[in-house]
């Protein structure tokens, strides 16, 4: 019994000291504007792919999913939208790069982070200042008046020390002072969540398409971030902290790079790069996509995330144990038969339907569980004659892991 006992309280003592010990953790992750996976495989820049060497690599999709509710325009601002509320348009409602009206009900990854109860320091390093003013929503009363901790950006504003140039080479002087306060920023204060923006990318693509200058500008951009992430190399060798780094793009392109905003194979893909390679299948499999950003970054930090929230998210995260995947709907008669993907396991899947979108305004919806199915049955039937009627109607599947929504129109 005695021994019993001493091994009993060892395990505890390093429980407790694991837990005191624990890194501290933060993330930073990039976007380099507007260059499609096939492109940056070809180009292979070396500091996005010393990080996945460290770290993973993969082909992501973009654009929602085609023809559906869903489907998603590839344009920039929609993308970096996509990335900042793990939401597909017909959520966030960024459809475009003018006339911005995000909807801010459907939180963003800052938005989460400040609404912790530990005071998690946020930065923004961008080229464009309506990334933080409009789309992150800055100050407003929609965002319970969320406030960025370290801003670097609006640079394009700055017409004197930014004087347009030949091949718009400006905006890459801009993305080159980006770097160097981010670098800054990072090694002496270290921010818990920063977002970095690169602009020149997409504006270069759009002069000259795919080729020779390209490649050179596309390895220029990654030489820019090689500063970043010896920052990042800085803060884990010398503090006890651990970093999420993820680089990604926003769109891919057409075919001959100089456009980009449709639904062609080439202008939905996108890519991770990420120095953490403890990454579950999720990350390898064909339905990665730009909204698995969020609720990774979540899973990491280890962000707690409103349950009315985490059912309106499009994404599932590539850290840990996810076990569905890929929610369909199919109708015949008053049945609506719900199908998804399972890994292997053991869990139970839960089913909600609500008959109202309320939370898009602002206010919550009713929830109705409707059962539950072992998770690796992959299917539920739901008689919609047992329920109100409406023309309307969001499905959740949910596991201890994650969950899957959909919304159908009848």
């Amino acid at each position: 019994m005695n021994v019993q006992k001493t091994t009993l309280a060892l395990i505890l003592a390093w429980m407790v000291f694991f837990t005191v010990h624990a890194k501290e953790r933060k993330t930073v992750y990039i976007v380099l504007d507007g260059i499609p996976a096939d492109y940056i495989e070809r180009v292979r820049p070396k500091t996005v792919f010393d990080i996945a060497d460290k770290g993973s690599y993969a082909r992501a999709s973009t654009g929602g999913e085609i023809g559906s509710y869903s489907q998603t325009p590839t344009i920039s601002a929609v993308g970096y939208t996509n990335i900042l509320t793990g939401t597909w348009v017909n959520k966030h409602n960024v459809p475009g790069n003018s006339n911005l009206k995000p909807n801010y009900n459907y939180w963003t990854i800052f938005r989460i982070a400040k609404e912790q109860k530990r005071d998690y320091k946020t930065a923004i390093f961008s080229s464009w200042v309506d990334n933080r003013t409009v789309l992150i929503g800055e100050g407003k009363e929609e965002t319970n008046k969320l406030k960025i901790d370290y801003v670097f950006d609006g640079y394009e504003l700055d017409k004197e020390r930014f004087p347009e140039k030949k091949d718009q080479k400006h905006i890459f002087e801009i993305d080159s002072v980006v770097c160097k306060e981010a670098t800054k920023c990072i090694r002496n204060d270290a921010p818990d969540l920063s977002w970095v923006y690169l602009w020149y990318t997409d504006s270069g693509f759009h002069l000259y398409g795919d080729g020779t200058f390209m490649d050179n500008y596309v390895n220029k951009t990654d030489h820019l971030i090689t500063q970043i992430w010896e920052a990042v190399q800085y803060r884990e060798k010398e503090f006890d902290e651990e970093w999420l780094v993820i680089v990604t793009t926003d769109h891919g392109r057409t075919e001959s790079g100089y456009g980009h905003g449709g639904q062609s194979e080439r202008e939905r893909s996108v890519w991770v790069s990420t120095n953490q390679k403890k990454v579950n299948k999720h990350f390898h499999s064909e339905s990665l996509a730009l909204v698995d950003i969020l609720p990774s970054i979540c899973k990491f930090m280890h962000f707690d995330v409103p349950q009315e929230l985490a059912f309106e998210q499009d994404g599932i995260s590539f850290f840990e144990k996810s076990d569905i995947s890929e929610l369909k709907t199919s109708i015949y008669d008053d049945q609506i038969i719900l199908n998804w993907n399972c890994t292997r396991s053991l869990n139970k899947a839960s089913i909600y339907m609500a008959t109202t979108n309320h939370f898009k305004t602002g206010s919550k919806d009713k929830w109705i569980k409707l059962g539950e199915t072992p998770a690796k049955e992959g299917t539920f039937s739901v008689n919609l004659a047992q329920h109100p009627k409406s023309k309307f109607y969001k499905f959740v599947v949910a596991t201890p892991f994650n969950s899957l929504n959909r919304w159908v129109n009848k």
